[in-house]
Order: C-alpha cells, then sequence, then structure tokens
C-alpha cells in the first residue's frame, strides 16, 4: 500500500517552530529549504534527495521552487527526490512559482495570462511529479495583463482545478497586493496570502517599510529568499570570491553583485559582516546562522528559505533555531549599531474596499 494512505507518520518536528501561512490555516516550518541556483544544475539525483531529507529530519516540512529555476530542471530534480522519498502527500508543503517560463520562444509560455498561469502550473506539476502544489505564487507581477484577470486566472486553478490550495505574489508592490486583494473581495474570487521578497540584514526597506500594511491589515504572510544576502552574510566573501562560491560557480548572473561588492559601499559591507562575527562567536554560533536567526526573529517573517548544495549546509543553518532566543533586545540593538540601516516604518492601516 503507498505510504500516503499509511496511518503511520514520517514526519517528526522535533523542536521546530512552526508559523501560519498568513491569515490561512496551513503551518509552516520557520526554516525551509528552496531549490533556486542550486536543485537542478549544480546538485542533481542523490544529493537532491539527500538535502531534502535532511531538512526533514531536522523538522523542515515548507519546499519551494518554481518553473523557471533551471528552465524546469530544478522542478523535476525536487520532483523525482520526493516520489524516491515516498513521503506521505499531507506531511510536507510545497510551492512552485509561475511568470518567467522555462525559456520557451512561444509568447504565451511565459506571463500571467490565464493561459500560462493554468497551463504553466500544469506543466510544474508533471515535472513534479504532483497532482498539486499547497501555494503557487505569481513570480512576478505582469503589467501587460489585467489585475482582474491575474486573480480570476489563480481563483481557477485553486477553485476549480484543484492544482493549489493557495496563490501568493513574489516581489510584487504592497499597492499591487491591495489591488489583487480588493478585486478578489469585489467578485469573489480569491485573494493572494503570502509574499515572497528578498529580505536579510542588507535588504529591509521594502519587507519593513512598504509592507507594514500588508501585515497589520491583511495578515500576509512571507517567505523570505536570500536570507544570507547571496551568501555575503556567511563571511565566505570577506577575503574574496572562493572557487567553490556561489559567485564563482555563476559569475555571469552575480556580475553585478560582484562589482559592487569591490566598491566601497561592498568593502563597508564586509566591513559590517567581519563585525557581526563577533557577535556571532560570543553566542557560540556562525555568522551565517545569526543572520539566519536575525530573520526569523522578525515576527513577519513566516518562513525562511534556506539554500543548500550539501547535507552539511542544512545541518549547519538549521542550528539557527537554537540562536532566535538568543537574540534579546540588546543583542538586537548591538546588531543594528553595526548595520546602520534600519527602516523608518510608517505605520499605515488598509481597509478593502
Amino acid at each position: 500500500m503507498a505510504s500516503s494512505l499509511s496511518p503511520v507518520s514520517k514526519f517528526d518536528p522535533k523542536n521546530m517552530e512552526f508559523r501560519y501561512l498568513g491569515p490561512t490555516g496551513l503551518k509552516v516550518s520557520v526554516f525551509s529549504l528552496g531549490g533556486w541556483m542550486s536543485y537542478g544544475k549544480h546538485v542533481t539525483g542523490n544529493p537532491v534527495k539527500d538535502c531534502l531529507q535532511a531538512a526533514w529530519d531536522h523538522g523542515i516540512n515548507y519546499f519551494d521552487t518554481a518553473e523557471s529555476y533551471f528552465k524546469g530542471e530544478s522542478e523535476i530534480a525536487i520532483g523525482q527526490a520526493l516520489r524516491e522519498l515516498d513521503w506521505p502527500r499531507e506531511e510536507y508543503v510545497i510551492s512552485t512559482k509561475i511568470f518567467f517560463g522555462t525559456g520557451r520562444k512561444e509568447p504565451n509560455c511565459r506571463g500571467l495570462s490565464k493561459k500560462h498561469v493554468v497551463e504553466g502550473l500544469k506543466q510544474s506539476l508533471k515535472r513534479l511529479q504532483l497532482e498539486y502544489v499547497d501555494v503557487v505564487f505569481a513570480h512576478r507581477m505582469d503589467p501587460n495583463v489585467p489585475m482582474r484577470e491575474v486573480v480570476e486566472s489563480f481563483t481557477q486553478v485553486i477553485r476549480n482545478l484543484n492544482f493549489a490550495y493557495y496563490w501568493g505574489t513574489s516581489e510584487w508592490t504592497a499597492a499591487q497586493i491591495q489591488e489583487a486583494t480588493a478585486i478578489a473581495e469585489k467578485y469573489n474570487l480569491i485573494a493572494p496570502v503570502v509574499e515572497q521578497p528578498q529580505y536579510n540584514m542588507f535588504a529591509r526597506e521594502r519587507f519593513e517599510n512598504e509592507y507594514a500594511p500588508l501585515y497589520s491589515s491583511f495578515s500576509y504572510g512571507t517567505t523570505i529568499w536570500s536570507p544570507l544576502n547571496y551568501g555575503i552574510l556567511t563571511g565566505k566573501y570577506n577575503d574574496g570570491i572562493p572557487e567553490d562560491s556561489r559567485f564563482a560557480k555563476e559569475g555571469d548572473f552575480f556580475k553585478d553583485t560582484i562589482t559592487r561588492l569591490r566598491s566601497p559601499e561592498g568593502q563597508e559591507k564586509i566591513d559590517k559582516v567581519k563585525k557581526l562575527t563577533t557577535i556571532a562567536e560570543r553566542l557560540g554560533t556562525t555568522t551565517a546562522a545569526l543572520a539566519l536567526a536575525w530573520c526569523a526573529k522578525n515576527n513577519n517573517v513566516t518562513t525562511v528559505i534556506l539554500g543548500a548544495t550539501k547535507v552539511e549546509q542544512v545541518v549547519e543553518n538549521c542550528k539557527a533555531l537554537e540562536i532566535i532566543p538568543k537574540l534579546t533586545e540588546e543583542v538586537l540593538d548591538e546588531i543594528e549599531g553595526i548595520l546602520q540601516n534600519k527602516p523608518e516604518v510608517k505605520q499605515q492601516i488598509w481597509t478593502q474596499r
């Protein structure tokens, strides 16, 4: 009998913290695992499965990918790993994202038209070898598609096709999210419930300031990416670019980031990372774990998406869970003294119209 029909649980939450995904009843682990820049290209086969298993063994129940990650290869790699791991489907949460397509030249194979949202997600499910995903994201806003069509499209894949349970946004403006929510309210459609933005110690303005009304008005959830600022907050780039690093392997993709890192502004970042390292050492942890715990300390963060190419990285990153309680007000103030970039939050409450 297939494991999905078995009453025996395979998941042990260990000491993992779980948070509700925005205004929904769905609980996800505060740390999750994503396939961006790794699974399907640099990491394939058994190592993908090993990383997912390591995450699972540490209480992680949420996994993230996208149709565009290595032109669909990330979904294929994660899908194959999930099939071989054979976890009960009800015990894990998975999301994918629709917008960029997989590199096909036909113009309707990207964007947020109803055609691509439906057919793109259908293709994603084939690559993942799943009947549905728990969350589907609009990977970007499509300025060429009316917002009502966008909301109708995601409503259709949830309400009519059962391809997903919830939908969200990624790198949308707060105003766009408000508009989508208002349209859903007006036309009895399904509103987005979660945003996937970049958030870390060096990228704070949008998350902490622009999105503030989303948290207070809609209880909007967040699944944050790049919590280590492309690895800069690990300290690995303090003395240059290591040969086995992401910047070395994806030099063309990170060309602008590398250029900025070598600028005076970039060197100022490195100096801050070195100062943060002293705090990490005092707390008995790594700079990376400190940066991850700092993100998770924010109550508006639903889950911090980890990236890992090796099991050892998964294990080390999960140690950040132990650091969250150590981030007292005094420690947080000390970190702010180093960062010197806290946004001035102008709180605003929205109401649905």
